[in-house]
């Protein structure tokens, strides 16, 4: 191909940085998520009392036995805290136009600001990582509130893409799925003091998919202070003469079924590994949709 330099942009993504987060950092996420979704990337920075600011940089590579750079726009945008409102309204104008615009709010703070119903609206999706808030609990329900009148997606969900293909894997045996029906208990087990997002959208999923197979299973969630908080340890389907168990054991997923077990490795996934696989889904993810209404409900009072 000819030497040159080549602009690429399939979507728009609008981060909105954790407060105080290293720009370093989040700039080399972004240039990983670069080959695999060029976009035009936007990052706002809500910290300081200064007036609003904006830098344009771009981030090239060069693909593999080609002359031709590869480049993608990457605009940052600062305003004091209280600023988001500003920012948002100039979204509109220099976000890529006729492309879809994917938010991507790395902390809780940015849901949590009046004007951040504005924001959204621009959104074809947004996606967050309920992992990272304080509380759970308080961080489905928020999600579920946003889920309403945008698209959304967790990447504490995409962290069980593996565990739900496992599961999945083992139930195509026939003799194993011939059992679901007779399946009574769903008993997922995690660490710290307070289960994570991820252990309330395991067992909603689970329970559904169960559902869906004319199971009617009850649910328990175990927490374990002894191991590392937001871990999710084990997942467990049971009846009287069966037994399913996914365990988590450093960076391999073993299933157990009664005393047959095979194993998978579960590396720790990185923010562009899973923005990645989020950003494969610039719609309406059904799935999650369905389990995040479902979590909601698992939900203590």
């Amino acid at each position: 191909s000819e030497a040159g330099v080549l602009r690429a942009c399939s979507l728009t993504l609008v981060v909105v940085a954790a407060p105080g987060e290293d720009s370093m950092a989040l700039g080399e996420t972004l240039a990983a998520l670069m080959p695999r979704h060029p976009s035009r990337a936007i990052v706002i920075r809500l910290e300081g009392s200064d007036a609003p600011s904006a830098n344009v940089t771009a981030q090239c590579w060069m693909p593999f036995g080609q002359h031709r750079q590869i480049c993608c726009e990457q605009i940052e945008l600062r305003a004091a805290e209280n600023g988001l409102d500003d920012l948002a309204s100039i979204l509109g104008p220099i976000a890529a136009p006729d492309l879809p615009l994917i938010l991507w709010c790395r902390g809780k703070h940015a849901l949590d600001a009046p004007s951040f119903a504005h924001l959204a609206a621009q959104a074809t999706r947004v996606v967050v990582d309920t992992g990272a808030w304080p509380d759970p609990k308080q961080a489905i329900r928020k999600l579920a509130e946003v889920a309403r009148t945008v698209p959304v997606g967790d990447l504490s969900w995409t962290r069980l893409t593996r565990w739900r293909e496992m599961l999945a894997q083992v139930f195509e045996n026939p003799q194993y799925a011939s059992r679901i029906p007779e399946i009574r208990n769903i008993r997922v087990t995690c660490g710290g003091d307070q289960a994570p997002s991820q252990a309330y959208y395991m067992a909603a999923w689970t329970a559904d998919a169960l559902r869906r197979s004319g199971a009617k299973a009850e649910f328990a969630l175990v927490t374990d202070p002894d191991v590392q908080a937001g871990d999710l340890q084990t997942v467990e389907l049971s009846d009287d003469g069966f037994n399913l168990t996914l365990t988590h054991l450093r960076e391999t997923l073993i299933a157990t079924v009664n005393s047959l077990s095979r194993c998978i490795r579960l590396p720790a996934g990185t923010d562009h590994v899973l923005m990645n696989e989020e950003l494969d889904i610039v719609r309406r993810d059904p799935v999650f949709e369905r389990t995040l209404a479902a979590a909601v409900q698992l939900l203590p009072a």
